[in-house]
This record gives C-alpha cells, structure tokens and sequence, in this order.
C-alpha cells in the first residue's frame, strides 16, 4: 500500500531545549558523535519520562470494558495497590501491585513475565520474582474452575524459594479478590509520587 506523500511524522520536541538533534536519518549512518549526542542526553531523559510512561501505559486503560468482572483491569491494579498501602507495605510492594496486571489483556498468557520485564529496572528481586509468578500462584484460587488442566497446586514447585511467601500471600491478599466494587479503590493521584519515588531510588542506586 501507497501512503500519501504528506503522511508525515510529527516534529518531535526536545526535553530540554538546550538539547540536540541527532538528523542522521538512520542508525547504520550514525557518526561516534551522533551517538555521543544521545548518550549524554539518555539519562537525564529516562530519569524524567520513565516513571511518566509507565504510569501512561496503565492509565491508558482507565476507561477499558470488562469481559465479565466487576470492576475493569484498571481498577483491579489500583484496588490491590490501595489495599498493600493501607496495610502499610512498603512502597515497593505498593508499586508491585500496581502494575501487576499491566500486561493482563495486551499479554494476557504470560502477563506476570511482562510486568516483571517492565519493572526489573525499579524494584527489588523479590518484588520481580513475585510479579513474574504470580499468575501461577493465583491458580491455588481459582475455586471450581473447569479446566482440569490447571493445576492449583503447580505454584508447589517453587516451595522454599525465599520468594514463595511473599508471593503466596500477595496473591491471596491482594490479587485474587480484587475484583471487588465493594472495596477501597484509590485514585491514581496517590500513587502517581510513589511511583516516582520509587523510579527515582532505582536510578540513584
């Protein structure tokens, strides 16, 4: 297919007007000074935006239907951050929590993989483990499901690794029921500084 020739990128902008363009037009043309231009101006990008997108990749779904729960994927991710902050977790769980489902309609068969992903560069090993497998762990919850191929006890494999208790009670805490209208959901707004917060800690370490 022909695209209209005045189909055209939109000019982008600068963070920081004190910045510069790199105009080559592709990376194989790049000169050691073209990327030395992005090298110094990558950081101070990432420290201010990283937080920003992530929070814009969950919010893009604010308003997204159900396919039969309650309460949307959205709401489900703030609800389990809200509970996590009113029991007093630290602000790494809370962060956890909040963007444990990120993945879960885009990604949904290996969700718990892509929140991982996303999120390894910002918190704690034990918090990347347990959002890698907590899709697993929610199988022990799944009642009188169906399918007799999923197995509630697989989650058993991993008994003893440091991170299973963590895991296993963040599922039954704050995974499994959140789905419920009924209970505390937050707005955004509050998590939006600890988010940043957390993001920040990650890139002074």
């Amino acid at each position: 297919m022909k695209v209209a020739d005045d189909f055209r990128a939109k000019p982008a902008e600068l963070l920081d007007p004190d910045w510069t363009f790199v105009t080559t037009p592709a990376l194989e043309f790049y000169s050691r000074q073209d990327w030395a231009t992005l090298d110094a101006q990558r950081e101070a990008y990432l420290k201010d935006q990283a937080a920003k997108q992530a929070l814009d990749l969950l919010k893009a779904s604010a308003n997204a239907p159900t396919f039969g729960y309650q309460i949307n994927n959205y709401q489900h991710c703030l609800q389990s951050a809200t509970l996590c902050l009113q029991d007093g977790l630290d602000e790494e769980s809370v962060v956890a929590a909040l963007f444990h489902d990120v993945g879960f309609i885009v990604c949904n068969a290996s969700h718990g993989c892509f929140a991982a992903d996303l999120m390894s560069p910002y918190l704690p090993e034990r918090q990347v483990w347990m959002l890698r497998h907590h899709a697993i762990f929610q199988q022990a919850h799944f009642g009188d499901f169906p399918d007799p191929s999923i197995d509630p006890d697989e989650r058993e494999q991993w008994r003893g690794h440091p991170y299973f208790e963590w895991t296993a009670e963040f599922v039954r805490k704050y995974d499994q029921n959140t789905i419920n209208p009924a209970l505390p959901i937050a707005p955004i707004e509050v998590f939006e500084p600890i988010v940043e917060r957390v993001f920040a800690r990650a890139f002074r370490e």
